[in-house]
Order: structure tokens, then C-alpha cells, then sequence
């Protein structure tokens, strides 16, 4: 079992920067393909950006390559999302998630933190 706690979420000016973190304890997370998903309002969870565990390969969403940037700490068991230039159309709740493969689809997807919300003003 992976348990995933999210935080670092709030409100932030249209074009201004957030960091997103996420701590992972019971397993270790150099073990997993770990990612960033996120759900607006009245919309479907979606894929964000992710990681895989053995090459540390990286993906990204379209929406936000160039902004975005993620990053795993083994030796703290985090996850991070740094997320510059953002902007109103980033407002969600931003989940973590953690499984043995990457995937961009949510419900490939074993384990999962509770959230955080982002809120970019304009």
C-alpha cells in the first residue's frame, strides 16, 4: 500500500508560480511511475504530467509543456509539480498518483491522494 498526501495548492495572480508536493509513505516511490492529474469543476480528472520509475522518463499534457515541470525525490519519497506562467484555465483540484506503469489514464491508476486545490485569478 502507497499512501500520497498533496499540499503546496492555493490561489495565485494569473501568470504567477505554485509548487505542488506530494509525500509518499508505506511503499517507497522509486518503485512507481508516479503523476499529476487534475479536475475541474464539473469536468473528468485528466492527465497532467508523470514519471516513470526506471528511467525517470517524463510526460507531459500539451496544455502544459514549458510550464510545467515535474520531479521525484527517492531519497524523501516526493513527488513535486512546479508550475509556472499559470494560468485561469489551470484551476482544479491536482491529485497525485503512484503505480507500477505510467499511463495518461486516470483509471490505469492504483493509488491516489486526496488533493489540493489551485486557483489562478485573472
Amino acid at each position: 500500500q502507497v499512501q500520497l498526501v498533496e499540499s503546496g495548492g492555493g490561489l495565485v495572480q494569473a501568470g504567477g508560480s505554485l509548487r505542488l508536493s506530494c509525500a509518499a509513505s508505506g511503499r517507497t516511490l522509486s518503485s512507481y511511475a508516479v503523476g499529476w492529474f487534475r479536475q475541474a469543476p464539473g469536468k473528468e480528472r485528466i492527465f497532467v504530467a508523470a514519471i516513470s520509475w526506471g528511467d525517470s522518463t517524463t510526460r507531459y499534457a500539451d496544455s502544459v509543456k514549458g510550464r510545467f515541470t515535474i520531479s521525484r525525490d527517492n531519497t524523501k519519497n516526493m513527488l513535486h509539480l512546479q508550475m509556472n506562467s499559470l494560468k485561469p484555465e489551470d484551476t482544479a483540484v491536482y491529485f497525485c498518483a503512484a503505480d507500477t506503469y505510467l499511463s495518461v489514464i486516470p483509471v490505469q491508476w492504483h493509488y491516489w491522494g486526496q488533493g489540493t486545490q489551485v486557483t489562478v485569478s485573472s
